[in-house]
């Protein structure tokens, strides 16, 4: 119960690893709002959770919406101490039809969503003396392992994570960011799960829980010295490359 007496605001909550990180925070003694545009789902994970969560829709690209979630996680909780930033879209598409359109969309809720997210909690989190704010990236957000227009905008969340923090600090404003691998969720169905697991060092492709438990460790007050930090969970997918490929190689001879 690390997170007892902490409120939490979590976006993209309504499936997936958002639902996941929810769960674990209320597990842990955290008071939580699932924010999403899937409602009817978004609800059933707020009810499943039980008492200490409640939901409510928010589009992460408007900051007004933005305002009213906070204004209402406050008024219900007292205050905001932990932000989760975790809605995404994702594309993985050629390069040539990356268009206009869509790249903006993807930047849209993912880089415009993280940065209007941080804007919208900090005066809460100044109020109450401080805070830890987790922008949930990708391992394309360190290394080019996605579409054109997601790696990108997963860039620009990492570049938000550090130069808030360096901003914040002063003011006891925490914000790092996650970096997951491939996890067993709805999107990563199409994708045969043993052939990715294979390529992997662990042999094995991640439960969203286990990301969630890194969200809750960062959201607590147990990870109090680390602000602006880069956390890769990724069963060692990163590490493949030249010397994955020479173990392959041996695997055959």
């Amino acid at each position: 119960m690390r997170l007892s007496g902490k409120n939490a605001i979590v976006t993209g909550a309504a499936r997936g690893l958002g639902a996941s990180i929810a769960a674990d925070l209320a597990r842990e003694g955290a008071r939580v709002m699932l924010c999403d545009i899937l409602e009817d789902q978004g609800r059933d994970v707020a009810r499943a959770i039980g008492e200490s969560a409640m939901f409510r829709r928010l589009d992460v690209t408007q900051s007004s919406e933005w305002a009213d979630a906070v204004a209402e996680a406050e008024a219900a909780f007292g205050s905001v101490d932990v932000l989760v930033s975790n809605a995404a879209l994702i594309e993985q598409v050629p390069f040539d039809e990356v268009t206009e359109e869509l790249f903006k969309s993807i930047f849209a809720v993912n880089a415009l969503g993280t940065f209007l997210g941080m804007k919208a909690v900090v005066p809460a989190m100044r109020r109450a003396g401080g805070g830890s704010i987790v922008n949930i990236s990708s391992t394309a957000g360190v290394h080019s392992s996605g579409g054109l227009a997601y790696t990108g905008s997963k860039f620009a969340v990492t570049g938000l994570t550090k130069t808030g923090a360096h901003m914040l600090g002063p003011e006891k404003i925490r914000i790092n960011s996650v970096h997951p691998g491939w996890m067993k969720t709805p999107q990563t169905e199409v994708v045969p799960r043993e052939w990715v697991a294979s390529l992997l060092p662990l042999r094995t492709i991640m439960d969203t829980a286990e990301v969630a438990k890194l969200v809750s460790f960062l959201a607590s007050d147990d990870s109090s010295m680390i602000t602006g930090s880069e956390y890769l969970i990724d069963a060692g997918s990163l590490l493949m490359g030249a010397r994955d490929i020479v173990d392959r190689m041996a695997e055959h001879m």
